[in-house]
């Protein structure tokens, strides 16, 4: 048996009701961001639903359109750790700011 008859016997081919099924949730978590805006929210509610169903959709497409559910962990870690780094030094900046925020206005006062 030639290298590239056993790769592909070794694929798998997921059923079409999965990705129907993930197709179906991406419009019901757009549809949900959708009502965000409609709904008129504001502020920080606003904001935190609309990140969530984003972050929910982007989950899907990686872990079924691209395979990673499927995947070894160690290419996994390889492709999620960094961003997720990312929004972990993101929250710190956040925090930081807030405490330089609250330094200024201590020492330099909050204006005339």
């Amino acid at each position: 048996m030639a290298p590239v008859e056993a790769h592909a016997e070794q694929q798998q081919h997921h059923p079409i009701k999965l990705y129907l099924l993930v197709w179906g949730l991406l419009f019901v978590l757009s549809a949900f961001s959708y009502m965000v805006d409609y709904l008129g929210l504001e502020g920080y509610l606003r904001w935190s639903l609309i990140l969530i169903f984003m972050m929910l959709k982007a989950g899907l497409i990686v872990a079924v359109f691209m395979h990673m559910a499927w995947e070894r962990l160690a290419l996994t870690y390889a492709i999620l750790l960094p961003p997720l780094l990312v929004l972990v030094f993101v929250a710190l900046m956040v925090s930081e700011s807030n405490y330089v925020l609250f330094t200024r206005h201590a020492f330099f006062g909050a204006g005339q």
